[in-house]
């Protein structure tokens, strides 16, 4: 009776004005589940007219777990003190109803999506697919039947790691659950190029047999999702065993321009253009800046490799 007379104290409208009317016949179901809006007359109830029932709340949604017991009399006075200009020709049914709350349970796969996506989009975003792994066994949670979400409050400040903590707080809909940590382990997946066979020191990238393969780069720094093939002057500084990933210190570009090699020193201003022959005094790679000597003035200048002809003149 205690609950009852609460129940009275809270009950709400649904703000909607029904002109008066006979609903005929209305049997009380045995047990019910109400959402988290509240417990409706249509949760409870089975109407044998047909008729549709409006939306007409009774009473708030009992907690999780902690279930209700209202007497026929009980919904009878709860319905009419919600709509008295509906009526009822006749109660039928069972004498008691047992409502619960809708609920669902949060169980280790559930948790785990939801950290992941959450992690993913807030700690790892582009650096690759994120994986996680409980370290500890995960106590499902009975929580009620609304949206979930989390949100995380602690991870360590080198953020996702193999082995981490994470905390966190979840919440359904609006209300917040608790809040946990759970022990992980991560990997985080990426395409990154490997060598599908051996690759020598002196070989060009052109030519080099290498693949994308998926792997956790996690704790790798030093790995490639590009590579230049189109550039001709790539080439291995060192040796790559079958299956090792390429890094960006086995790559150089090749010496194009040796010393005492002659090459086309070029000078343009505008529109005039200037080429003399010139001996490189220096090695030098695409792009790098070298000595030169005219070898008719024998005056020395500078230029910047452009390939194995030409050098541009830097004035």
């Amino acid at each position: 009776m205690r609950i009852f007379k609460s129940i009275l104290l809270v009950f709400a409208l649904a703000g909607t004005s029904f002109a008066a009317e006979q609903l005929g016949e209305l049997e009380l179901l045995p047990q019910a589940v109400a959402g988290s809006q509240g417990i409706f007359i249509s949760d409870v109830v089975t109407n044998h007219s047909g008729q549709p029932l409006p939306r007409i709340l009774l009473a708030p949604a009992p907690p999780v777990g902690r279930p209700v017991y209202l007497s026929r009399f009980q919904i009878s006075t709860l319905f009419t003190k919600a709509a008295p200009e509906l009526t009822c020709s006749n109660w039928i049914g069972a004498e008691r109803i047992k409502i619960s709350r809708a609920a669902r349970v949060v169980n280790d796969l559930l948790l785990k999506e939801m950290l992941t996506e959450t992690l993913q989009q807030e700690s790892v975003k582009e650096r690759g697919e994120l994986e996680l792994n409980f370290n500890r066994a995960w106590k499902p949670v009975l929580v009620p039947d609304d949206p979930l979400s989390i949100k995380i409050t602690d991870i360590p400040t080198s953020g996702v790691s193999p082995n981490f903590i994470c905390r966190f707080d979840l919440f359904a809909g609006e209300e917040k659950i608790g809040s946990f940590q759970q022990p992980l382990g991560a990997k985080i997946w990426k395409e990154i190029f490997v060598a599908r066979s051996n690759v020598t020191r002196g070989q060009s990238l052109r030519d080099a047999d290498l693949t994308l393969e998926r792997r956790d780069i996690l704790n790798n720094r030093d790995y490639l999702t590009e590579l230049p093939f189109e550039n001709p002057y790539v080439e291995f500084g060192q040796n790559v065993m079958a299956g090792h990933q390429v890094t960006p210190r086995v790559l150089r570009l090749k010496t194009v321009v040796k010393r005492g090699r002659m090459v086309d020193a070029v000078a343009q201003d505008e529109a005039l253009m200037i080429a003399v022959r010139a001996e490189a005094l220096e090695d030098g790679v695409p792009g790098e800046l070298i000595r030169l000597r005219n070898i008719r003035s024998k005056k020395e200048f500078k230029g910047k490799v452009k390939d194995e002809q030409t050098v541009v003149v830097v004035f």
